[in-house]
C-alpha cells in the first residue's frame, strides 16, 4: 500500500496544476518533467524524488517544505522529534526531517537533511527567488554550489546564503553528512 503521505501529496500536485490552468503538457513544458511522469506521479503511481518535487515547486514559486506542509497535519507549537515529519528519497540517498514546520504567520522554518555517501541532488532554480537560508554542517563534509559559487562544508561551518540560481548538494563520502537549514522567506 501507497504511503498516506505520498497519497495526499499526488493529490495536492493534481490539484495545485488543475487551480492554475494548466495541462499536463503546460506543467511539462514548466517542469522540464515528461508528462506520462507527471501524470503517473498526480495518479499516485510513483513516488517523486527531491530533484522532481524541487522542479513542481520551483513551477509553482513554493517552497518544498510549504508543499509538504500542506499535506502534513497542522503542526503543534512544540514538535516532538518523534513527531516531526521525516521524508525520504531511496533514489537519491536524501532524507529531510521537518524539525519546525512552516506555521501560518512565521517566514522561518528548520530542517535536518541527511545524504547518503555519494548523494548528489541538484535544483535546476529555486522554489523562490531570493530565498534566505542559513545551513549548518552538523557532521560530515557537504559540498554545496550556491549559485554555481562552490562551498566545502565541514562539520560546524554555516553557509549564509539567498537563492538566486541553481544548487547542487553533494555528499563526497565516506560517511552521511548531516545539516540544518534554517529557511527564511522573503
Amino acid at each position: 500500500m501507497r504511503d498516506a503521505l505520498d497519497v495526499r501529496l499526488a493529490a495536492r500536485v493534481a490539484e495545485l496544476r488543475v487551480a492554475r490552468g494548466w495541462s499536463l503538457d503546460d506543467l511539462a513544458g514548466r517542469t522540464g518533467v515528461s508528462r506520462s511522469t507527471l501524470s503517473r506521479l498526480e495518479r499516485g503511481e510513483i513516488s517523486p524524488t527531491a530533484s522532481l518535487l524541487g522542479k513542481l515547486c520551483t513551477a509553482y514559486g513554493w517552497t518544498m517544505s510549504r508543499l509538504l506542509a500542506e499535506v502534513e497535519a497542522e503542526p503543534p507549537a512544540v514538535v516532538r522529534a518523534a513527531d516531526q515529519a521525516l521524508w525520504r528519497d531511496e533514489s537519491s540517498g536524501f532524507t529531510r526531517r521537518s524539525v519546525s514546520p512552516p506555521h501560518a504567520g512565521l517566514r522561518g522554518e528548520l530542517i535536518e537533511g541527511v545524504l547518503d555517501p555519494g548523494a548528489d541532488i541538484t535544483y535546476e532554480a529555486p522554489p523562490v527567488t531570493g530565498m534566505e537560508q542559513h545551513l549548518w554542517v552538523l557532521d560530515g563534509r557537504l559540498e554545496l554550489t550556491d549559485d554555481r559559487t562552490p562551498h566545502r562544508l565541514d562539520a560546524g561551518d554555516c553557509l549564509r546564503f539567498r537563492l538566486w540560481g541553481p544548487t547542487r548538494f553533494r555528499n563526497p563520502g565516506p560517511a552521511p553528512v548531516r545539516y540544518a537549514v534554517f529557511v527564511v522567506l522573503p
